[in-house]
């Protein structure tokens, strides 16, 4: 009888442990459900690719399929960061054979060639998520992985952003495998050498597609230094001969599509960090970050995210999540995209207190556990998934296909039009990148759009402004000088003004979508609408 209990003691502490494995366990365990993971994450993101058909950023269509668009068929526009070599090509590239094995297979139709770049950044999500899972699983134990990975794909901002072609997204799938493979970041240290190499070149990645994203790696090394007994082995045989080269092949790179050198990661710093050059799309104040940019981005996770970093204690990654946040705040223009890479962390913590929850021994809780306990647990984990699909589907939902989808609408409706050789030339009479263009319209046809490009010259206005500010007189004196497009495209709010005067020039409304029920940056843009010439 003695003997059997204290089989009985040896069981609950190894029970206790589970959560907990070594890495040697959690390889052998975890190695079978690996692909089993991926490919479920796979299909949730592909058809989470499907169910995103709103306009977001500009940065999504502009600054990724748009330049590869130009690369693989020859046209396509180049914004204003292009022309000043503060963009690098590795992004866009991504998305050239892409387009190039569609356009050889004839598939490259209106609609495929809408889809298919998010469902491309839907495999990249899948393995973010992939390693997110095996993070959690190395920090904490497979069963804190489970809720973690729930977390991540239950999160209504991972819904709504994680599949879009920003170069954020991108940034933050190799902000989660480096990390993984960092050991000061995993604790671990076997195959330190080998992982920690492997992390270097993904976190120069990150760099060289975001420079910005430096924060992050700056935290990781100040943290490896300070335990790290070799610190100039580490520097100048590790960092040092990695990131040079990573550096060297993304300048060679951008000398061949730039056709001159340029370094497009201090050309980027100088105009965000040196010159407060994103200022002119707008600021902040310092502490948005931390009262509504981020509690938005994690929503009702949030509360969890507290409790997991209470008390899990992991506080790496807790400091981490701090830093991000508090060199970002110094910059005056914030953005939600721009802390997404260290969104995912905080959701690893929102999984550690779900674990927490469905088994309090997570916690430390000890002694023999009663039915009643059993079932109270069971009932709060119940109530708090509840609670989390409750809150999030919907707004997921709301943002994904309702919120802002009439320059997506508006485009795909153009697309079509030209397909069937009904449009001949385009005006947009909107903010500048306010929709898609031709990655969408996929035809060789003249288009216009309002110009934004920031003046050297502070309070200089741009050619949106002064569309802006009097409507009536920029189109009055664009029908003087310019021949007057077969479609015109504008938002409602500008529609009221002009639309007397384009009724004059024998314009008439061919369609109208809807946008937005509330204003985000100016005044409520409700509908987008299309006017069409008569005598075109």
């Amino acid at each position: 009888m003695r003997r059997r209990h204290k089989n009985d003691g040896d069981k609950q502490k190894h029970e206790s442990r589970d959560s907990r494995k070594s890495d040697s366990d959690y390889s052998a365990s975890f190695f079978s459900s690996e692909k089993r993971v991926f490919f479920f994450c796979l299909m949730f993101r592909m058809l989470n690719s499907l169910l995103v058909q709103t306009y977001f950023n500009p940065d999504e269509h502009w600054q990724g399929p748009e330049v590869a668009h130009r690369i693989a068929f020859g046209y396509g526009h180049l914004t204003w960061e292009w022309k000043r070599g503060i963009r690098s090509y590795l992004h866009p590239l991504l998305f050239v054979p892409l387009y190039r094995v569609l356009a050889f297979l004839h598939l490259d139709t209106p609609l495929v060639m809408r889809k298919a770049p998010r469902l491309l950044q839907s495999v990249f999500a899948a393995v973010g998520e992939l390693y997110l899972y095996k993070l959690s699983a190395v920090l904490f134990g497979d069963n804190v992985a489970k809720w973690a990975l729930f977390s991540q794909l239950a999160n209504w901002f991972m819904i709504y952003c994680s599949v879009r072609t920003l170069s954020n997204s991108l940034e933050t799938v190799l902000t989660l495998v480096s990390l993984y493979f960092w050991p000061c970041m995993r604790s671990s240290s076997r195959s330190s050498t080998v992982s920690r190499k492997w992390s270097l070149v993904l976190a120069a990645l990150a760099c060289a597609i975001r420079p910005t994203s430096a924060i992050i790696w700056l935290y990781v090394g100040l943290l490896e230094f300070s335990k790290e007994r070799y610190k100039l082995k580490l520097l100048f045989l590790e960092v040092a001969p990695i990131g040079m080269l990573v550096l060297g092949l993304t300048c060679l790179l951008d000398r061949i599509m730039y056709g001159t050198w340029i370094l497009v990661p201090l050309n980027f710093l100088k105009f965000n960090f040196l010159s407060s050059g994103g200022d002119y799309y707008g600021t902040h104040k310092w502490h948005w970050y931390f009262t509504q940019g981020f509690p938005v981005m994690i929503f009702s996770f949030l509360p969890f995210s507290i409790a997991g970093i209470i008390y899990s204690k992991q506080w790496r990654y807790a400091c981490l999540l701090a830093w991000v946040l508090g060199l970002y705040s110094v910059l005056g223009h914030k953005e939600f995209r721009f802390v997404l890479p260290v969104l995912p962390i905080a959701l690893i913590f929102s999984g550690y207190c779900l674990a927490m929850i469905e088994d309090p021994g997570l916690a430390g809780y000890k002694g023999k556990e009663s039915s009643k306990k059993r079932t109270n647990c069971s009932l709060k984990m119940v109530l708090a998934v509840i609670f989390l699909l409750a809150t999030n589907i919907p707004m997921s939902l709301y943002m994904s296909l309702v919120h802002q989808r009439g320059p997506e609408d508006v485009m795909n409706h153009l697309a079509r039009e030209a397909h069937h050789g009904k449009v001949k030339n385009i005006l947009f009479l909107t903010p500048c990148h306010a929709t898609p263009y031709y990655t969408v319209l996929h035809r060789n046809l003249p288009m216009r759009f309002l110009d934004c490009t920031p003046s050297e010259e502070r309070g200089v206005l741009d050619e949106s402004d002064h569309f802006l500010m009097d409507p009536v007189s920029f189109l009055s004196e664009y029908a003087k000088n310019m021949s007057l497009p077969s479609h015109i495209v504008l938002f409602d709010s500008e529609e009221q003004k002009l639309k007397n005067l384009l009724n004059s020039y024998d314009y008439r409304e061919e369609r109208r979508f809807f946008n937005a029920h509330f204003k985000v940056d100016r005044e409520l843009q409700a509908s987008i609408v299309v006017y069409v010439h008569t005598r075109q």
